[in-house]
């Protein structure tokens, strides 16, 4: 059984890394959430500060998986992985814009992603978690964990792409 965890756990990082996309390893049921074996506590101000009561009690335990314990949902299971109608992206946990749809793309990876941020929206962070180097995008307002950002987006843009769990944002659709 431990053979088949350590089979499955080296298949999902290298699953979604045809493009040199670096991803955690999610559990099977469909809205169980990884969490990182370390959670840093961030030294970042942010405007939003809250105890861990008090975001469990406004999260659901997804979001504050993701949000709050730097989290990852399976691939292919976010509500906004295919969605490309127009409208805004949202932090799910204080509302701060994040991503505007003209910036999101199909990467193929199993997580909505987005090309650019709005400008101040997102705060980085250096992730060395799982004996990899990634950069941790978070929600600036909150510190929300969002996902990462990769250089393997649209060249013929910005050549980013912010890797982001659909339970850390929410769509708010164009009038």
């Amino acid at each position: 059984m431990r053979n088949i965890f350590i089979i499955l756990l080296a298949f999902s990082f290298v699953s979604c890394n045809s493009q040199n996309k670096n991803v955690e390893k999610a559990k099977e049921p469909t809205k169980e959430i990884t969490k990182k074996s370390e959670t840093k506590k961030d030294t970042m101000d942010f405007k939003i500060v809250k105890t861990d009561a008090e975001w469990k009690a406004q999260l659901s335990p997804e979001e504050y998986t993701v949000l709050r314990e730097k989290g990852t949902e399976r691939p292919f299971t976010g509500e906004y992985d295919k969605l490309f109608e127009k409208g805004m992206y949202v932090c799910a946990a204080c509302e701060n814009p994040l991503f505007t749809s003209d910036t999101k793309f199909d990467s193929h990876c199993g997580w909505p992603s987005f090309d650019e941020a709005i400008k101040g929206s997102t705060v980085y962070h250096k992730d060395t978690s799982f004996g990899m180097i990634r950069t941790e995008v978070m929600c600036a307002k909150c510190g929300g964990h969002l996902g990462h950002v990769f250089d393997d987006g649209p060249k013929e843009t910005t050549g980013q792409r912010y890797c982001t769990n659909s339970v850390s944002i929410k769509f708010i659709p164009a009038k």
